[in-house]
């Protein structure tokens, strides 16, 4: 018996496709990407950047290829990381042909935006030829030219008939090894077009909400858009685009994932907001904490809370809580059972190898 239905996601079935090693799509797991940005050609840097992100939880990295000589630092670079590699291409087909021959195992392009049909086509067969996959990468900000001219500006129905046309390439092509996005900045109209989207193919969707901004603005705007979108069934992969360290979209990407209970990874901690009524300095505390339990990748749940009003119910609903109990004493449970009482000298340490020994259990 599920004791909680009200959470449950019942996410939208689609085909299952191979980026490398991953499989995107289906009943598998919702992938996490970043970008790196980084001059492609500092291969050296380039490589640090991409193992940067992959240690913070990535599943696929994306890396730009606008000229030949980036294309041709990807065979190094594709060398030498543990994660598939997304290779970003625009208009140029021979940049998409080399950085599948330099071991891409995805091409990001718009086929429309190729050229020639037999462009398309030996684009395609480099695809086939390397086991390559594709991202059809439409976006509101760079539309063809004559469908923005039917529509006058972007809209749902501009970002779907750009979608459609292309899907048509591919298929055309015999190639249904892909993925789609209608990404925009505007959460409104990425939305829209992912819901209308979705209701017409069953290729698996790559969601993000485009250029979102800041650190602090953009993810919340992605918390909006893609939590609408995931909450809904839809998504299969997602990046979360922010003006910010790659490493903290994937963070971000990872905290949205977690808030809907689909990807837990790490440590989650609920904590009160503090107030008058604290025995302790609560956000202080979690400040310290959270970065003393960043290293942990098993799924335990921390529940901090300042007093004992909410304390015992919360703390019954964690792995770890953790309730203000006095100006001395706080009190600890373990798996929703008082443990024990401690004091307030040396409480950080002793809560930090609590969570550890327990990552250490369960981890056996």
């Amino acid at each position: 018996m599920n004791l909680r239905p009200y959470r449950i996601i019942k996410r939208k079935k689609t085909k299952t496709i191979l980026v490398g090693n991953v499989a995107v799509g289906g009943d598998n797991p919702i992938s996490v990407q970043s970008m790196t940005n980084t001059l492609t050609t500092d291969v050296k840097k380039t490589i640090n950047q991409i193992n940067q992100i992959t240690e913070a939880g990535a599943d696929l990295v994306r890396v730009s290829c606008p000229d030949q000589e980036s294309t041709i630092a990807l065979k190094t670079i594709t060398k030498n990381v543990n994660v598939p590699i997304i290779a970003d291409i625009h208009f140029h087909y021979k940049r998409a042909i080399e950085a599948a021959e330099s071991g891409a195992a995805c091409l990001r392009i718009n086929p429309g935006n190729i050229g020639s049909g037999e462009r398309i086509k030996s684009v395609i067969q480099a695809a086939k030829d390397h086991n390559c996959s594709i991202r059809i990468g439409v976006n509101a900000g760079s539309l063809e030219k004559n469908i923005l001219e039917k529509y006058k500006s972007p809209c749902p129905e501009a970002l779907i008939e750009s979608a459609l046309a292309n899907i048509k390439i591919l298929e055309d092509g015999d190639f249904t090894n892909f993925k789609i996005s209608v990404k925009a900045s505007d959460i409104f109209l990425a939305v829209a077009s992912y819901e209308k989207l979705s209701e017409i193919t069953d290729y698996p969707l790559h969601i993000g909400i485009t250029e979102a901004g800041s650190l602090n603005y953009g993810t919340v705007q992605s918390a909006i858009g893609l939590g609408k979108l995931l909450w809904s069934g839809i998504g299969d992969t997602i990046r979360v685009s922010l003006s910010a360290d790659p490493v903290e979209e994937v963070k971000a990407a990872f905290q949205i994932l977690k808030s809907l209970g689909i990807r837990n990874k790490g440590v989650t901690i609920i904590s009160c907001p503090s107030c008058a009524r604290q025995n302790f300095d609560v956000i202080e505390t979690v400040k310290i904490i959270e970065e003393k339990l960043s290293h942990i990748k098993e799924t335990i749940s921390l529940s901090i809370i300042g007093c004992v009003v909410n304390g015992p119910g919360e703390a019954k609903e964690t792995n770890i809580g953790v309730t203000g109990g006095g100006k001395k004493f706080h009190q600890i449970y373990i798996d929703g059972n008082i443990s024990h009482r401690m004091e307030q000298k040396d409480f950080i340490k002793h809560i930090t190898n609590l969570v550890e020994e327990y990552a250490e259990r369960i981890r056996i």
